[in-house]
């Protein structure tokens, strides 16, 4: 685990395992614990990175906003602090929609992608969950009361499952309360979180031009079906999976079928 300033910015990062490079890009109120559990099951054959982005957790909050173009720069950053010259890149969320932006723009870059629930049209319904969800509370009294809050939000997960993710993701405040580690200006109306791309988003995503996994939750209300199955039809590079029982969250509801999907794509786009 280390700190790295990037682009004048301090970004937590932390590398386990070896062979091919992965890097990790979480959603917008993750951090790098999203992944406890996914890559302990994939070090034996690649080397896994997992970063926060600039406002999450033990990363930096800096004062001159979010953009993806920001974040892009990061990634950039980053990969050339850590010697990598090209890696497979796997995004939930707002971090699948830097991923495909990333990769549209540098396809030198990344060998191979996976996207979870995200793609160029999202439900607005969907969205709006989302939203709600992070302007919600902050900070609370208790582990506990943050379990059965988010189980909420997260049904198709189980509350074990729930409490081992917030037992390291949360932080404790000098008034003994349990909060969020994320920059608080994401849960203003006015900040508007990170700024859309201003390039059309399906050009975007049309340009993906590298083997894709797009990793849809069966259960989701952010990625329609049918969403998903127009962002592969527009893509001949895109392979669509639904995973059964899974919402939005789709490594952290259903991570066996998740690593099983990870690892079979994997071994097939980068031989």
């Amino acid at each position: 685990m280390a700190l790295a300033n990037i682009n004048g910015v301090d970004l937590f990062f932390d590398q386990i395992g070896a062979g091919e490079p992965l890097l990790f890009h979480h959603g917008y109120t993750g951090s790098h614990d999203s992944w406890a559990g996914i890559v302990d099951r994939l070090e034996d054959r690649y080397q896994c990175t997992v970063m926060d982005c600039r406002g999450a957790a033990d990363s930096a909050h800096p004062e001159d906003g979010y953009t993806v173009a920001q974040m892009a720069n990061d990634v950039i950053g980053m990969a050339d602090h850590l010697g990598l010259q090209s890696f497979t890149y796997i995004g939930h969320s707002m971090g699948g929609m830097n991923a495909m932006t990333f990769a549209g723009r540098h396809p030198d870059q990344v060998r191979a992608l996976i996207l979870i629930d995200v793609g160029p049209e999202v439900s607005v319904d969907g969205a709006k969950e989302v939203q709600q969800f992070v302007a919600g509370p902050y900070e609370m009294d208790s582990l506990d009361e943050w379990v059965e809050h988010t189980h909420k939000y997260y049904p198709y997960r189980s509350k074990e499952r729930i409490r081992a993710r917030l037992a390291v993701s949360l932080r404790e405040t000098p008034e003994g309360k349990m909060a969020k580690q994320y920059d608080q200006r994401f849960r203003e109306q006015g900040f508007g979180g990170v700024a859309r791309a201003k390039d059309d988003i399906w050009d975007v995503a049309k340009a993906v031009a590298c083997p894709t996994l797009l990793l849809h939750g069966e259960k989701s209300p952010v990625l329609k079906r049918e969403q998903a199955e127009k962002f592969a039809a527009a893509n001949s590079h895109v392979e669509l999976v639904t995973i059964p029982e899974a919402g939005h969250s789709v490594a952290g509801d259903q991570p066996d079928a998740f690593v099983a999907e990870a690892r079979r794509f994997l071994n097939s786009a980068l031989t």
